[in-house]
């Protein structure tokens, strides 16, 4: 992997190409990225560039109720972070994350990574964690069918049999059952780069992209090619 990018999710939208085709799209915000660290074999066992995406306040100080005494919240950046930071001469960011690249060695700490890393045509991969559903049912979490839904059936979106009485004489493990849906982490492969904006450091994507709205997305070159 040599080309990567972490963006927020903006939305969705729709572009039209030079023969008048509509192509749905997702908005990213992507970057502007800065090079944190760049880690060798040499000194850390492996190659890679930790990137730093968002500027974040070190200490974050609001009003009390009377308006008179001030509060420090602990949503701030720690010591370590700090020094971190200072030590990259870069402002603190909100969020870290380590890339293995296998050209990891160009990166020069404090070097800033923009959309136009990619261009139009590129296929990438797209991770983020998924909108979470809340506590769901069997129907709606895993499309299990629905009972009658005549007025005498009791049965209606309820789940049906868990497993067989006397022989095994238990739910096997692994059974598909009500509850938590979403908030995990979706990566969509093979995704197509359809408009790169560098001055505002837009990328337009095909298709959906998982998250919500705000969410944190991770933008990979891809590691194969579909036909």
């Amino acid at each position: 992997m040599k080309k990567a990018i972490l963006a927020t999710k903006v939305g969705m939208t729709q572009v039209f190409t030079e023969d008048g085709s509509l192509i749905p799209v997702t908005v990213l915000q992507a970057g502007p990225c800065v090079v944190t660290q760049v880690k060798t074999e040499e000194n850390d066992g492996y190659s890679a560039v930790q990137v730093g995406f968002m500027d974040k306040k070190d200490k974050i100080v609001n009003k009390d109720k009377s308006g008179k005494k001030e509060v420090v919240h602990r949503h701030g950046v720690n010591k370590a972070l700090k020094g971190h930071f200072s030590k990259a001469g870069v402002s603190s960011k909100r969020f870290l994350k380590e890339f293995k690249f296998e050209n990891a060695e160009e990166y020069q700490v404090a070097q800033e990574i923009k959309a136009d890393i990619f261009a139009a045509g590129d296929k990438v991969d797209a991770t983020a964690i998924s909108k979470g559903k809340g506590f769901q049912g069997a129907v709606k979490r895993l499309g299990q069918h629905r009972g009658p839904m005549a007025h005498g059936s009791k049965f209606h979106r309820h789940q049906g049999s868990n497993g067989a009485c006397s022989s095994p004489s238990r739910v096997y493990k692994g059974k598909g059952m009500p509850g938590h849906m979403g908030a995990k982490r979706i990566t969509i492969q093979n995704l197509e780069v359809v408009r790169v904006d560098a001055d505002n450091n837009l990328l337009l994507i095909k298709g959906a992209v998982p998250g919500p709205k705000k969410s944190l997305v991770t933008i990979k070159e891809t590691v194969k090619t579909l036909a």
